[in-house]
């Protein structure tokens, strides 16, 4: 699928069922498809109908097949418990096929869920592809979840099985999990039928007798299992959106849109060959580490990191660069905010010149927005091209990007550049109708959504109508706010509910966060629109300052705000910087400003089971008390 970016996706365009097609012969059917875009019963539009497949054989079996039994698949690099494992394809996969036969063993089948919820470990991986291999669904959940979201989940989903570990470590700190879990089935209305636990040598859990069992003793008396077909459209994974409140959105991925998506993505949006080393630091709980720790390398037959650490603390903030380095990583995917927190902690990238980081191609960058001060830091000390990209949980994989596999676009610091091969992003006004280049509006993407997108939520499709398809029909709701510039580049500026009204300007806090992001001293900022009596709305900043500022903190705010007079205007309204300690945010780095919002307009909050330290949100509270909020 030769040519520029612009050349393949006027191709996708023109033809776009036989651009899937085309795409699809790079994997491995057991049938071929009756059609390629089934279109039957729109909104609910289903990829490959007809095909038949299976997820886990694309992933090890083909390649072990293939030759590439003895290449590295999977390699464990765990600081906090300074251990390094590597696991062949064939390695990995005899591990998978023997815990796909426990699975078997405790009556799980095609079409059944099983709940994984557990840390940072091979057997987390394991535990996915067995379902994979033998047409159950699996639905992972963040080790560590509160019970009362774990057994939301629970309910939801009813699973026959739930794979788990008896702790997880957090830095220095060891987490029970096995309390998390024996609470969640208690409150839970769906009970599972027996929990298999992981055994880790820094907490031992109890068993429960009669419904709990120990993985080692059951993969020492498991037969292997086989691979079962399952239709293209049948159910991979159910992953459930954080932050969900009533019933929860379980986002569908099915097998055949999701292999195809993702092997294509790995050559042509990372550029990344058969055979090499990629690193996706990310968390298997999350979308990104469905898609690029897991599935997607291992579809392109590349060798995937799995990383049990931090990027600053374990044990300092030169661990990324350590593993890329010894690794041999030759293109790594995180999110800004990690990058922020390296930075802040090692301004000058010393840490970075400790390392052997020849081999090291490309950064990319996605999760959140990234700005532009960031970015440009990271191209500095690294001397690669750091390439920002933007996705979604319910895509699965990018919207809009760089394509590295396609030749490199010109980059624009804070734009994630265009539209990728198979999505038609629209920005739309209020009342449905294409705003002009440059203006800010909602981001759309017209149906039907590429393979691999949420075809509907779980046992939810009117959910999935109302939370997608319902503001814009015919369009798909990303609820990302931007704005596409002359050249078609896509600037993903905030979330629809982070554009604040000051005084009837609408305004973007992401814009004026790229401003703060630029102050020298500043390591990662936040804005949020709170309640103002005369004005509706206005701005407030929050500002962490890099490791070793020499500035009061009073002077560094004054210019910020000076900052964002003179480069957005006095329509801002941005009055107030306030320095503080650390942001509140999500375990996979989101900065939780909606909560800040409601701490500082006095409106009752939950603090979100996703979040990474609750104690920051007293230490927001206390900031918020010295500027006079919440106003009575």
């Amino acid at each position: 699928m030769p040519g520029t970016q612009d050349q393949v996706y006027a191709r996708w365009r023109n033809e776009p069922e036989r651009f899937w097609a085309e795409a699809a012969d790079s994997v491995h059917w057991y049938r071929r498809w009756n059609r390629v875009l089934d279109a039957s019963r729109p909104p609910y539009y289903r990829w490959f109908s007809g095909g038949v497949v299976n997820t886990c054989y694309n992933a090890l079996d083909r390649h072990v097949a293939s030759g590439r039994g003895d290449q590295p698949a999977l390699i464990y690099d765990s600081p906090v418990t300074q251990t390094i494992t590597c696991f062949t394809y064939r390695a990995l996969l005899e591990q998978v096929s023997r815990f796909a036969g426990v699975l078997k063993g405790q009556g799980v089948g095609k079409g059944d869920r099983v709940i994984i919820y557990m840390p940072m470990v091979p057997e987390a991986a394991v535990a996915m592809l067995a379902c994979a291999r033998i047409g159950a669904i699996h639905s992972v959940v963040f080790g560590g979840f509160a019970s009362h979201e774990l057994a939301a989940r629970i309910s939801h989903a009813a699973p026959k099985v739930i794979v788990s570990a008896s702790c997880g470590i957090e830095g220095n700190r060891v987490v029970p999990y096995k309390l998390l879990l024996d609470k969640a089935i208690e409150l839970a209305a769906a009970k599972p039928s027996r929990c298999i636990m992981l055994q880790r040598p820094q907490e031992r859990a109890s068993l429960v007798p009669g419904r709990d069992a120990d993985w080692s003793e059951l993969m020492a008396g498991a037969q292997p299992a086989e691979c079962v077909p399952v239709e293209a459209t049948d159910p991979l994974y159910i992953l459930y959106t954080s932050g969900t409140t009533g019933m929860p959105k379980g986002v569908v991925r099915d097998n055949g849109g999701h292999l195809v998506a993702l092997t294509w993505s790995m050559k042509y949006i990372f550029g990344v060959e058969p055979g090499e080393v990629y690193w996706a630091a990310s968390d298997l709980g999350w979308v990104v580490g469905h898609s690029y720790i897991l599935y997607g390398p291992l579809f392109n037959g590349n060798t995937t990191i799995l990383y049990e650490g931090k990027p600053v603390g374990t044990p300092d903030p030169g661990a990324f660069w350590r593993v890329i380095s010894q690794h041999g990583v030759r293109v790594q995917f995180t999110a800004p905010t990690a990058i922020r927190a390296i930075k802040r902690d090692d301004p000058g990238g010393e840490h970075v010149r400790r390392y052997d980081l020849s081999r090291f191609r490309t950064l990319f960058l996605a999760g959140e927005r990234c700005d532009s001060d960031t970015l440009g830091w990271a191209e500095q000390r690294l001397g690669v091209p750091v390439i920002d990209h933007w996705w979604q949980t319910e895509t699965g994989w990018p919207i809009a990007a760089n394509c590295l596999g396609l030749g490199m676009l010109p980059v624009k610091p804070g734009s994630c550049a265009r539209a990728v091969p198979g999505y038609d992003v629209r920005v739309l006004g209020p009342d449905g109708s294409e705003v002009p280049a440059g203006q800010t509006g909602s981001i759309v993407i017209k149906l039907p959504l590429p393979p691999g997108c949420l075809p509907t939520l779980w046992n939810n499709d009117a959910g999935f109508v109302q939370s997608y398809l319902s503001a814009y029909p015919g369009y798909y709701l990303t609820a990302d706010a931007g704005y596409k510039d002359a050249d078609g580049y896509l600037w993903v500026m905030s979330r629809t509910d982070d554009i604040i009204n000051v005084a009837g300007h609408r305004l973007s806090t992401g814009a004026m966060e790229e401003v703060l992001a630029s102050h020298p001293d500043v390591a990662e900022c936040a804005v949020v629109g709170v309640a103002d009596a005369l004005k509706g709305e206005i701005p407030l900043g929050f500002i962490v300052l890099k490791a070793g500022v020499r500035h009061a903190p009073e002077a560094v705010a004054h210019d910020l705000v000076a900052m964002v007079r003179e480069r957005i205007g006095p329509v801002a309204c941005f009055k107030t910087a306030t320095v503080v300690p650390r942001l509140p945010k999500t375990r996979s780095g989101k900065v939780l400003r909606g909560t800040i919002k409601k701490i500082a307009d006095g409106i009752e909050y939950r603090v979100p089971p996703t979040i990474d330290d609750p104690v920051i949100l007293d230490e927001i509270t206390a900031a918020l008390a010295t500027l006079g909020y919440p106003h009575r």
